[in-house]
């Protein structure tokens, strides 16, 4: 379990901590008044544990339960079964996430893949929030659906409404979490939850919704009838981050061919990659555009394996202008066979051009990140550093990016400080 707190930072641990104690609430709670239906406690209970059990990492280290996560939502919005009202509490629903989350986390802490604690608590805690909201409103609302002149249409607005308010405050926290871990703005990490996370986030509630009204009419058959299209869609989802995984380890594998036939200096095409996406998130680009300039980072040295007589060093920062152009087009040229990498294939293409000729963003960044790559290799010398920044500041405006340049000098003064601690 220690590795699950390793590297947390204090954001991250402040949303565990209160995690914990909600959950720590609502079990106590539960025990001392009993559960209110058993079996629908346990029903849903069971498929919020089959839900973590299931989970799985988008992009972007994100980790989802989208079944969970829908088993959590109906169970929270849920008035009635077969007519019969139910009262449990906002409590009891804490207690139900937070057992079956548990129960589905013991796997894969056997197996030794303990769960991304912060990621469990934001969870919870999005849980806890819908129902201490909706909870309360529960008797009134079901009154309306029994009333002389019974009507659903209260009730929809109402859960529709509160999910909106509880995705946007999911989104707000995910955004403050991501901001502090990946070292950019916030603005920009609530732009890409928003891109990223929030679509996946609507549909997991529109199947929450539809799971609290099926099950009013189904029963607890309705969890049976809604777990299986939604593990078709988990699968789909699984398949996309697979494919999303093995893209970036191709690149990467493709990326050492240069290293091993000694065209470069070994482990130049990653510290130049891990340079490039850190500029380019000081530069608040977005996660998608993030990626293309990792993507073409890793590969930007490429076409150096067509040349006869390597560069010494593989510093074509040191190289003549035309012939670093030259490599640029036949990298862009390697990379464009794929047929899936055209916009990188750009990117590498242009990263040689003059600012004059307005060049992509990421194709200035990796121009600056190579450049000081080149220079100062993997030493982590302050002074050996600090010629080389001024070295590229010289052609600021002609041949490298200003606003580059000063993102670069940013991260390489943060990387110094961690370097001090």
């Amino acid at each position: 379990m220690s590795r699950a707190f390793q590297g947390l930072d204090s954001g991250q641990l402040l949303l565990i901590c209160a995690a914990g104690l909600v959950a720590v609430a609502g079990v106590a709670h539960t025990a001392a008044t009993r559960l209110d239906h058993p079996e629908i406690a346990v029903g849903f209970g069971a498929l919020i544990a089959v839900g973590e059990l299931a989970r799985l990492t988008m992009p972007g280290n994100r980790e989802v339960a989208p079944i969970g996560a829908a088993a959590a939502l109906g169970y929270t919005l849920l008035l009635d079964l077969s007519q019969d009202q139910l009262r449990h509490s906002a409590l009891q629903v804490v207690a139900v996430i937070a057992v079956g989350m548990i129960a589905g986390a013991l796997p894969h802490l056997a197996v030794g893949r303990p769960p991304r604690l912060d990621a469990m608590a934001r969870r919870l805690l999005t849980g806890a929030l819908l129902a201490f909201a909706f909870r309360p409103l529960a008797d009134p609302l079901f009154r309306l659906t029994r009333g002389p002149d019974p009507t659903w249409w209260p009730a929809l607005a109402v859960m529709v409404v509160l999910i909106a308010v509880t995705l946007l405050v999911d989104v707000l926290i995910a955004a403050l979490l991501r901001a502090e871990q990946v070292r950019t703005a916030f603005r920009v990490a609530v732009r890409d939850e928003l891109n990223m996370a929030f679509p996946l986030g609507a549909a997991v509630a529109a199947s929450g919704v539809l799971l609290a009204l099926a099950t009013h009419s189904m029963d607890l058959v309705a969890l049976l009838v809604f777990a299986a299209p939604l593990l078709v869609t988990q699968v789909a989802f699984r398949k996309y981050a697979g494919i999303r995984a093995t893209y970036l380890q191709t690149v990467r594998a493709l990326s050492r061919v240069t290293e091993v036939g000694g065209y470069v200096e070994p482990g130049h095409s990653r510290r130049v990659s891990r340079l490039a996406v850190a500029i380019g998130r000081e530069l608040g680009m977005a996660e998608p555009e993030l990626l293309e300039l990792e993507y073409a980072a890793l590969m930007h040295d490429i076409g150096q394996l067509s040349l006869r007589d390597p560069i010494p060093g593989g510093a074509t920062v040191l190289a003549d202008p035309e012939q670093a152009r030259r490599i640029a087009e036949l990298g862009a040229e390697v990379i464009k066979q794929t047929g899936v990498l055209d916009r990188v294939a750009d990117v590498v293409r242009r990263q040689c051009d003059p600012i004059s000729d307005d060049p992509p963003l990421s194709s200035r960044i990796i121009k600056v990140a190579n450049a000081y790559d080149d220079l100062v290799g993997g030493s982590t010398d302050r002074d050996r550093a600090g010629a080389a920044l001024e070295r590229i500041r010289l052609a600021a405006g002609t041949a490298y990016d200003p606003a580059a340049i000063e993102a670069l000098s940013r991260v390489i003064d943060r990387l110094a400080a961690v370097h001090r601690l």
